[in-house]
């Protein structure tokens, strides 16, 4: 057995690769963003070999600063963005068309036919999802529909479906491994989180030939062995997870009613809701948390579409800020905004909206309005569509005592401390606030055998900063009945 564990973190706008001693420990780390690509708006895609020259240049980065060669790791981690939709070809490994990125929203009123005929019901119940452009299916259906020649080589068996967990083992294994687990398969829409497998109704409905799809595992598992030259040698792929559920393991979050809020391009709120697939009354969706040694936890969730993208969109398209950490000094200076209220609906409005139509807008801009005053609006949106998520979790009954935060945006404590007012709950940032791809570790140690059981992780989260609520009730409503009137003007059925 090797020294270490190697975690590759496959992000909407960048890879990343790390390394961890046993007791996970960082020994080195290596990350590269990637171009977005926007045929049209509303349109979401990335280049599959971009994704792949990264994953494969951070990973040697990071094993050449580590000085680890193949022998040295013990295995290997994946986790990914999710639904995030790839189709290739199973002799040379080449896509037949770009990645359907999860925030692509081209599938729009192929959702609303479904919704229209009736379908709407059926798939809740089996997949816990909404009937919406965001998850899988309908962008698979859309590439074999408009790919001159997939479809009919898709029912030939010559080609491969996969989120980009599976494409990643594909060509690490060489072609060998076409697997994915469980929390991925759960945000496919083809996937019976109940039954645990992908659902024949669901395939017929979709028109989606099923030897396109995947093997599905538990998280943690023997996937395959890797072998590209990247790595220098074999060395198995023992653990695998959606980003966000990876992110939950990474903050120990084992324990029904324990919950995570992850700020990375978009945001996104799980609770442990533990053996029980709770419904949920408020358009939250029913996902698989983790599957481990075959029993399924499950896990409530909503999805924000854009946080940290926003802040993207601030420096590299409105270009009124150098850099993400300039913001929170902007915004300790300009103090909470209550007159300019941004909506950051680039890409529709998830949970618990769900309006795949919505729109942008900033509101409420006055002659004296300025830079500082949106960017810091911009900020507090964030945290406005984590309590529209938070109270709609309250709804359904459950109610966290304190929540756990990673990601980008954690670094900045100007807006934990306003996400903490708003949330009226108390925050928690861990020490280590790259959960996801720790997370992925993690799994791979599981399978390993370095890791005998989940209280050793439990042991290991350490609490960094905790962010109490300090703002006035009537301060609190105020901002949140500004921050609701935005939203009903900006939504398409508003």
């Amino acid at each position: 057995m090797g020294s270490y564990l190697l975690a590759i973190d496959q992000g909407t706008s960048s890879s990343r690769t790390v390394i961890y001693d046993h007791a996970t420990s960082v020994v080195a780390s290596a990350q590269q963003e990637f171009p977005q690509i926007y045929p049209q708006p509303g349109w979401v895609e990335h280049d599959p070999e971009a994704i792949w020259a990264s994953v494969r240049a951070v990973t040697e980065k990071a094993m050449h600063d580590a000085a680890a060669s193949a022998p040295d790791i013990t295995a290997i981690g994946i986790t990914n963005q999710r639904e995030t939709t790839l189709v290739w070809d199973r002799e040379t490994g080449a896509c037949v068309y770009n990645a359907i990125v999860w925030q692509d929203r081209r599938t729009a009123d192929s959702c609303r036919s479904l919704q229209l005929d009736g379908h709407e019901a059926t798939i809740a119940s089996k997949t816990g999802l909404r009937l919406d452009p965001y998850f899988s299916a309908t962008k698979l259906a859309w590439i074999l529909d408009n790919v001159d020649g997939v479809r009919a080589r898709a029912e030939a068996g010559s080609l491969a479906f996969g989120t980009v967990d599976s494409f990643l083992l594909w060509r690490l294994s060489g072609g060998k491994a076409h697997a994915t687990d469980a929390s991925n398969a759960s945000r496919t829409m083809l996937f019976n989180i109940h039954t645990q497998q992908w659902d024949d109704e669901l395939l017929q409905l979709f028109n989606i030939p099923r030897q396109l799809l995947p093997d599905v595992k538990d998280c943690a598992a023997e996937f395959g062995v890797a072998t590209d030259p990247c790595l220098g040698g074999n060395i198995p792929v023992l653990g695998m997870a959606g980003d966000q559920q990876a992110a939950l393991v990474g903050q120990a979050g084992f324990e029904s009613g324990m919950t995570k809020s992850t700020y990375g391009t978009g945001c996104f709120v799980i609770a442990n809701t533990g053996r029980e697939a709770l419904e949920s009354q408020n358009k939250l969706l029913t996902t698989v948390a983790m599957r481990l040694n075959g029993e399924v936890t499950y896990g409530l969730e909503g999805s924000v579409f854009v946080a940290g993208s926003a802040i993207q969109w601030l420096r590299d398209e409105m270009k009124i800020v150098g850099s993400a950490p300039e913001t929170e000094a902007i915004a300790q200076r300009t103090g909470v905004v209550d007159d300019v209220i941004v909506v950051p609906a680039f890409a529709g409005l998830g949970a618990p909206y769900w309006d795949p139509d919505a729109r942008g807008a900033i509101l409420g801009l006055s002659r004296g309005s300025g830079s500082d005053q949106v960017i810091t609006a911009t900020l507090q949106a964030v945290a406005y569509q984590t309590h529209d998520l938070i109270a709609a979790m309250a709804d359904d009954g459950i109610s966290p005592a304190v929540i756990r935060v990673d990601g980008g945006m954690v670094a900045n404590n100007w807006f934990l401390q306003f996400l903490a007012d708003i949330l009226d709950t108390p925050v928690e940032r861990p020490v280590n606030v790259e959960s996801t791809v720790l997370g992925a570790a993690y799994l791979a140690a599981f399978t390993a055998g370095v890791l005998q059981s989940s209280e050793q992780i439990s042991s290991n989260w350490r609490c960094d900063s905790r962010f109490d609520p300090l703002m006035s009730s009537d301060q609190r409503t105020k901002l949140l009945n500004g921050w609701t009137a935005a939203v009903s003007r900006i939504r398409a059925n508003g």
